[in-house]
């Protein structure tokens, strides 16, 4: 487990709700459109945030894409209303809660499946009667006949879990909605839709501990279904956690200094760890790209290389480009190592 991500987070919320960023017009409405159009695309979406929006608010179906993608989108938009509806109310959990989670999920794409087992509808969120493994060669998931009694297990924990965590730590409220997603798809209850269901369930956990949900982004979906995978080998998932952590701080950090570039800062102001603004004609003088390194390392002075090119999208070369220029022009200086130092901003 790693000690400083849950530093981090802490840091990284606190900034995030100063920042003023979810008071922004249907700014909750848009968020969720993100957190679906990017839960679907882990899965295999191809429709965007944008054709989302126009699907969900105007009705208006996106081109080239095929039916079954967009009726997926509007099945988990809707499961999610449901959901941060029903987190208000302090649910207990329960096989048939699921169920119902997982109903929505699947309502216009589940199937009809006839087994050996039996018959069952995953349109309607019943349990899985048949096997399955994590892909071709993939390791098989827990057999059929003994999810029934592993969601029961599953339940009673995450009622005692919730009731135990202390919610005025942020890091052991995320940890634990994290640690459902993993045991919950680990034990793999559905025959399809559980990636979507599991990270569900995770985020309506999220909202009922006050948190703000966590978005897995398509673009890290190669390192998410990695952790998962290497969590369930070597049985540790604070593997799964901490990835997941690293990567909603890297998305908490990129929406304040998105915000704060399109509206929330003028250009030439920077932002202190205290959530000051500094004003500095010299920032002024900088070029837009040396502006947004400088102002992510005077927000965030322990930022390294990964998270620089994670928030403001650019490459390897212009972060150690453009810390070398601002090192030249003296705005900033490194103390310590490049893995475990920090930068001093000095202008």
């Amino acid at each position: 487990m790693d000690k400083n991500l849950d530093i981090q987070i802490e840091e990284a919320l606190k900034a995030y709700l100063a920042s003023g960023v979810e008071d922004q017009v249907d700014y909750q409405k848009f968020y969720l459109y993100s957190i679906v159009t990017h839960s679907t695309a882990i899965e295999g979406s191809t429709v965007t945030e944008i054709e989302n929006q126009l699907l969900f608010d105007e009705g208006i179906a996106a081109k080239g894409r095929s039916l079954t993608e967009q009726m997926m989108n509007v099945d988990l938009k809707d499961a999610y209303l449901h959901a941060f509806k029903m987190a208000a109310e302090n649910p207990t959990y329960t096989p048939k809660l699921l169920q119902q989670l997982s109903a929505l999920v699947m309502r216009r794409t589940g199937s009809e499946y006839s087994t050996i087992a039996g018959k069952f509808d995953s349109s309607k969120g019943e349990l899985r009667l048949c096997n399955v493994s994590a892909g071709i060669g993939g390791r098989s998931y827990l057999a059929y006949n003994k999810v029934p009694q592993a969601v029961e297990g599953f339940c009673k924990w995450l009622n005692d879990a919730i009731a135990k965590v202390d919610r005025n730590d942020v890091a052991a409220c995320y940890r634990l909605s994290f640690e459902t997603h993993f045991l919950l798809v680990t034990i793999h209850p559905w025959v399809d839709g559980n990636g979507r269901t599991t990270r569900l369930v995770m985020n309506m956990i999220q909202r009922q501990l006050g948190l703000v949900p966590s978005i897995v982004r398509k673009e890290d979906k190669g390192e998410y279904i990695q952790s998962l995978v290497d969590s369930r080998e070597h049985e540790d998932s604070t593997i799964t956690q901490d990835t997941m952590l690293r990567h909603h701080i890297s998305n908490l950090n990129r929406r304040v200094l998105q915000y704060q570039e399109h509206d929330g800062v003028n250009e030439g102001q920077s932002i202190n760890n205290d959530g000051v603004n500094i004003e500095n004609d010299g920032v002024k003088r900088l070029n837009k790209t040396l502006q947004r390194v400088y102002e992510a390392i005077a927000n965030k002075p322990e930022i390294v290389s990964a998270e620089l090119m994670s928030i403001l999208n650019i490459s390897e070369s212009t972060v150690t480009r453009s810390t070398r220029e601002l090192k030249k022009l003296g705005f900033i200086k490194r103390e310590g190592s490049d893995k475990t130092g920090r930068w001093k901003v000095l202008i």
